[in-house]
């Protein structure tokens, strides 16, 4: 696999090479180099949103890094040749974001758009080290057991049955890679890849209390109306955790319902022990955002390694509640699901375009929006959330989030999002709240799009959308109304992103009743008999025998695909 730094790059690299004195970092070891490539990031003046991304990515892998024994590791031809590629890679990003904090030198290079494109590609190759590290922890052998426990835990997650495995893995350098499961635990060759596929992992970090209280404090002291609470408080509020307080579970937190001494309601989340920083942090954003149809983040606690988080209360739970409970579903009339539709629009044109940052959600479904006294809608849950650069169209993460029916088919089976990312979702849950039906992806034919899409293209098309509407609405619904809500929802589920509309436009559409649509949404495609082809297999995984094949789909520039051969444990 060709390296993002290719041949075409040589030139540019020899010039920020020279600026950066990169030779003096020749002896600096891995650690030292994050520290100098994050330091850097911080006082770069050129490209600066895309040198703290670069820097974020970096200080990943320097989390990564800390749990290594390095200096054993260097000892071993297997796991010191991928480590000496990471200082590599390290001293080039260190050469990138120096050149940035020159205002003078190269400007003619700094003005174009090349340097993008170059951070870019370093965070790229960062991104691909950081799915490689855990590889080179299985190596460790002074902590064996433990690094096979560890491996155990995290494959169990996408293979199913194979706790009982003891877990290793070999790589070979071609497009297709093995990963053997027999009881003994190696790394073979790298060979002359830069990295190999492997199943992918979240990005974490390890929590560094010390710095999270810092970070929530400086956010205190920025943000009026965030304030920090007792941890006393947060026990009292919630009869210490009772399980009848417990109003809803997220990816890696539990909500609770919480009364304050002054009759306050309040929402608290509980983070479990397997959110990451970057979990915790995304909710931060909140704090910075100001909408009202968006859930307000109140405060924060810390106590020895619990976390919470602190919310204004909903009185009327999520829209899930309503649309899967056959009692509460009549309540919904047509009026209020309209007026939820488009609170849902004003809330994410605000984001993709209205707030200090361009925000892409990552994770809308009925259970992330929830409802006030009045039935107001107000977007939830910011724990999967990315803020994007308004000079970049879209992104690729090594970090899948999301829930199965609701995530555009590019960010599910290649990990790249955008804004269009959320505006696939919200065209199935425009459709989920008119029919009250969920949108079953169906893997093993090829679904892109889900049964909910297809059923209501063919039913808009036959002009029989009064067989796609809620039966509890009855006849209680303008017809008209129904019709332009789903052309405009099948527009925003359309395949491919090029061919959905902004949220800006979905907003015209919807509050202009003489507005004609330019275009008709397009057929989705077809489903195939049997198996999913490889290409849309990233989101599939198929078990047959002892053989599993999984597409991995990550930040690189091409995906992995890895099969994982599951021997008994000998």
């Amino acid at each position: 696999m060709a390296s993002p730094w290719d041949s075409s790059s040589s030139s540019l690299w020899g010039t920020l090479g020279q600026a950066s004195n990169v030779a003096q970092l020749v002896g600096v070891d891995a650690l030292g180099l994050v520290s100098m490539v994050v330091q850097a990031a911080l006082a770069a003046r050129r490209h600066r949103d895309a040198c703290v991304r670069l820097a974020q990515h970096v200080e990943l892998v320097g989390g990564l890094l800390r749990e290594l024994e390095l200096a054993e590791l260097m000892r071993r031809e297997a796991t010191r040749r991928p480590l000496e590629q990471l200082r590599g890679a390290l001293r080039r990003c260190y050469a990138l974001v120096s050149a940035c904090q020159d205002c003078g030198y190269l400007r003619r290079l700094l003005l174009g758009a090349r340097m993008a494109v170059e951070l870019r590609a370093a965070q790229h190759e960062i991104d691909m080290f950081v799915r490689l590290i855990p590889l080179i922890a299985l190596v460790d052998n002074s902590t064996n057991s433990r690094r096979i426990k560890q491996a155990k835990e995290e494959v169990r997650t996408v293979v199913a049955g194979s706790s009982n495995h003891h877990i290793s893995f070999a790589t070979r350098a071609e497009d297709f890679t093995e990963l053997h499961s027999r009881g003994a635990t190696e790394l073979c060759n790298v060979g002359q890849q830069q990295l190999v596929g492997t199943v992918d992992l979240q990005e974490q970090t390890i929590f560094d209390i010390e710095e999270l209280v810092k970070l929530c404090t400086r956010v205190e002291e920025a943000c009026t109306g965030f304030a920090k609470f007792n941890f006393f408080q947060i026990v009292d509020a919630t009869d210490n955790f009772s399980e009848k307080r417990i109003i809803g579970w997220g990816g890696f937190s539990t909500v609770y319902k919480g009364q304050l001494p002054d009759g306050h309601m309040i929402a608290i989340k509980r983070l479990d022990s397997p959110a990451t920083i970057f979990d915790f942090d995304s909710e931060l954003q909140l704090t910075k955002l100001q909408h009202p149809n968006l859930i307000r983040l109140l405060g924060w606690c810390i106590h020895g390694k619990e976390r919470f988080l602190v919310y204004e209360y909903m009185q009327n739970g999520s829209l899930e509640s309503y649309i899967s409970d056959k009692t509460k579903g009549p309540l919904l009339d047509w009026s209020k699901r309209l007026k939820i539709i488009k609170g849902l629009i004003e809330g994410l044109v605000y984001l993709h375009k209205h707030s200090m940052l361009w925000i892409v959600h990552r994770d809308l479904k009925p259970n992330n929006v929830l409802l006030d006294y009045n039935m107001n809608p107000k977007i939830a849950d910011f724990g999967s959330s990315k803020t994007m650069s308004s000079d970049i169209a879209e992104e690729l993460t090594c970090r899948v989030v999301g829930t199965s029916g609701y995530k555009a088919p590019e960010y599910a089976s290649q990990g790249v999002y955008s804004l269009k990312t959320d505006v696939f979702s919200f065209g199935v849950l425009v459709l989920v709240i008119i029919s009250g039906r969920r949108n079953i992806i169906l893997d093993k034919q090829g679904d892109t799009v889900g049964d909910l899409v297809r059923n209501a293209w063919r039913m808009w098309k036959a002009q029989r959308l009064h067989e796609l509407v809620d039966p509890s609405l009855g006849s209680r619904y303008e017809i008209t109304e129904i019709t332009r809500c789903v052309q405009v929802a099948l527009l925003c589920a359309q395949e491919d992103p090029a061919d959905r509309p902004t949220m800006t436009d979905v907003a015209a559409m919807l509050n202009s009743e003489s507005m004609t649509f330019p275009i008709e949404p397009k057929q989705p495609a077809l489903l195939r008999n049997g198996s999913a082809a490889e290409d849309l297999a990233s989101s599939y995984m198929g078990q047959s025998s002892r053989t599993i094949d999984i597409t991995i789909t990550s930040s690189a520039p091409v995906s992995t695909r890895v099969r994982i051969i599951v021997d008994p444990e000998v």
